[in-house]
């Protein structure tokens, strides 16, 4: 495979290199591999920290910035950061009025936040966790127990960093974490498997026909395999897939993302928010606001993923609240 590389081992750090250059803005610890806000800490604001590995870019450092992070934990590809670099980053953020930390659920990732907020809770900082568990193709999967937290934890991060912009308590801010994930869904489908630096070849066969449905961002397995089919009836498969799982009554607003998997072309992702979003209306929801492109991504893999998360007045505010990253900007 053809990779714009120089040794596979040292991939994380380089790009944080090239995000430290491209983006001066940020603080970005080679060493320790955090990216953090220029302005962190604040005093008397709660500080929102994501991470989890690397791969799924700009999934979370591209989210770091006015509106939306306060800091990102890259850990290596497809592997959780350790503890330490956690804690680091909960230090860096902490402006005396607690930390959230944002966790998709993953099992390292579940047990290496925790540890951090351990520590970080002996050194007398508040931290509360969001588990983000959006992901409703299986129950459990190859690393969690439990659903996988995917698409919707772009939401989680809008919606708790607007929040913590105003001088919400921390309880506050994870409150509207944990609700806009529980209020969200997400179905992904792979047509090619990815390929991480360290392998240099696909992590799975997956045959020119055939298609992965319900996949996971590390390419995981999903609820099945079967031949490949034209777009609107994967679409329909995927929003059956997510309204089953957490049914919208007509008449309900909803964000909606459209997501690509690192590998599927723009004209792709359209043509299938298109879809989606008309067979949304058919259901009696309405999309209020949505993105389409590569937000939560899988490396190279050819695919997409759907989120609908249900949107009351409060969220699309928050939403809809300034936001100043490398990867999401409004209002500003």
């Amino acid at each position: 495979m053809k990779k714009f590389i120089n040794d596979p081992a040292a991939v994380v750090r380089e790009a944080l290199t090239g995000v430290a250059a491209a983006h001066p803005d940020l603080r970005v610890d080679i060493e320790q591999q955090i990216v953090v806000r220029a302005d962190a800490p604040r005093s008397g604001k709660v500080g929102v920290l994501s991470g989890g590995g690397s791969g799924h870019e700009p999934l979370h450092g591209g989210f770091v910035g006015l509106g939306m992070l306060d800091a990102a934990v890259p850990g290596e590809v497809f592997t959780s950061p350790v503890p330490d670099q956690i804690l680091a980053a909960t230090q860096a953020v902490d402006g005396g009025a607690g930390v959230v930390h944002i966790v998709k659920n993953y099992t390292g990732d579940v047990m290496n936040f925790q540890m951090a907020a351990e520590l970080a809770g002996d050194e007398g900082i508040d931290v509360r966790t969001v588990l983000v568990d959006d992901d409703v193709a299986v129950e459990d999967s190859t690393w969690t127990a439990g659903r996988r937290g995917t698409g919707a934890t772009l939401v989680v991060e809008k919606v708790t960093g607007a929040l913590a912009e105003t001088g919400a308590s921390a309880a506050a801010v994870a409150a509207a974490g944990s609700r806009v994930d529980e209020l969200s869904a997400s179905f992904a489908v792979a047509l090619t498997a990815c390929t991480t630096p360290a392998a240099g070849k696909p992590g799975f066969d997956l045959p020119d026909d055939e298609m992965e449905v319900g996949v996971g961002i590390h390419g995981e397995p999903g609820r099945r395999r079967e031949k490949l089919r034209p777009a609107r009836e994967i679409a329909a498969m995927t929003v059956e897939a997510i309204l089953g799982a957490k049914p919208l009554p007509s008449g309900s607003e909803a964000i909606v993302l459209v997501n690509g998997l690192g590998g599927t072309p723009l004209i792709e992702l359209y043509l299938m928010y298109g879809e989606v979003a008309t067979l949304l209306d058919k259901a009696g929801v309405r999309v209020a606001r949505n993105l389409v492109g590569n937000y939560v991504t899988s490396l190279d893999m050819a695919g997409m993923s759907v989120t609908v998360c249900r949107a009351d007045a409060e969220i699309l505010r928050l939403w809809d609240a300034p936001v100043r990253t490398p990867a999401l900007r409004w209002g500003v």
